[in-house]
């Protein structure tokens, strides 16, 4: 633990951000609000701060060394590398290179990069404002036997990563995002909402595994495929809003105990064939039934809407 001027510390850090295209880093996207907010407190009279956190990563170890001279530990780090990986502080840090403000430190010594992800989730696992899509993201990593605690977690993770997905990089998992890329619900959505199918699915169904992905995936396919012009423009429909992503799931629960009634569909067909018996019959457009429902009251009277139009549906599959 230590002290040191701002900028020193701006100068010789960074903080690892995730970036969702390739999966490397772990911390938040940042925040210019919230970091010119800490500039603007830590210039006032009386302010203080808890030690800033870091982490002196053993693949920089070239450019820092500890002496132990005179009885007592000295940092010395080569000027202008950023040898301090951020753990905790990217925000107060953003906005002051150009102060010398003494703040006090701590750093750990060799940890790896989950290692970090671990304390920072640690630490930030109720601070307001953070994605909690990045804390759950990185649950995934550092979870053991993850597909048994939180199997609804593993299938919003894949079906953001699969190639094959219509949801492929479309989540915000509260990472650096990239460039153009539409983005619909949170990964923290699309998770509550498989959590909620998850438990209303036959036990036969419920083990985490290719066959339940496959019935995912497949319900998202022919979500797609039905509606294609609601799916293109998620600002101007609810169908990727989080309301939307409820319902539905809520609705693909209660058609997957349908399958035994046409056993000799792949789930694809299958629901392809549920699904247009009703989705088309909805407004999905943001004036529409669903315009201003949320919560847990809201998801509940967007499923019931969607299931009184299934019962009232006069297409029937032979």
């Amino acid at each position: 633990m230590g002290y040191a001027p701002a900028n020193f510390l701006f100068r010789h850090s960074s903080a690892d951000v995730l970036d969702e295209e390739s999966g490397k880093g772990y911390q938040r996207r940042f925040n210019d609000k919230h970091s010119l907010d800490f500039r603007k407190y830590i210039l006032s009279p009386g302010s203080t701060t808890i030690p800033l956190t870091f982490n002196l990563r053993p693949d920089r170890s070239e450019h820092w060394e500890i002496s132990t001279e005179c009885g007592g530990s000295t940092l010395v780090v080569n000027e202008g590398k950023r040898v301090f990986s951020q753990v905790d502080c990217q925000h107060r840090l953003g906005y002051l290179a150009d102060l010398e403000i003494s703040l006090p430190f701590i750093t750990f010594i060799g940890l790896s990069q989950r290692q970090e992800m671990a304390i920072f989730n640690t630490i930030n696992s109720k601070a307001k404002g953070l994605s909690g899509s990045l804390l759950d993201y990185h649950e995934t990593e550092l979870v053991a036997d993850i597909e048994k605690v939180k199997p609804e977690l593993v299938l919003a993770v894949r079906l953001n990563n699969d190639t094959q997905s219509p949801w492929f990089k479309m989540l915000d998992l509260g990472g650096s995002r990239t460039s153009g890329i539409q983005r619909r619900a949170s990964l923290r959505t699309m998770q509550k909402a498989l959590r909620v199918f998850h438990r209303n699915l036959q036990p036969q169904y419920q083990e985490c595994n290719d066959e339940l992905y496959t019935i995912v995936l497949s319900f998202w396919r022919a979500v797609v495929t039905i509606l294609p012009e609601e799916w293109d423009n998620p600002r101007k429909f609810m169908l990727c809003k989080g309301i939307g992503v409820y319902s539905l799931m809520a609705v693909a629960a209660d058609i997957c105990q349908e399958k035994e009634e046409l056993p000799h569909l792949d789930w694809y067909d299958f629901y392809r064939i549920k699904v247009g018996q009703f989705a088309r019959l909805i407004d999905w457009s943001n004036q529409g039934p669903l315009k201003g429902l949320g919560g847990g009251a809201g998801v509940t009277e967007a499923t019931n809407i969607l299931r009184s139009l299934r019962g009232n549906s006069q297409l029937k599959a032979v």
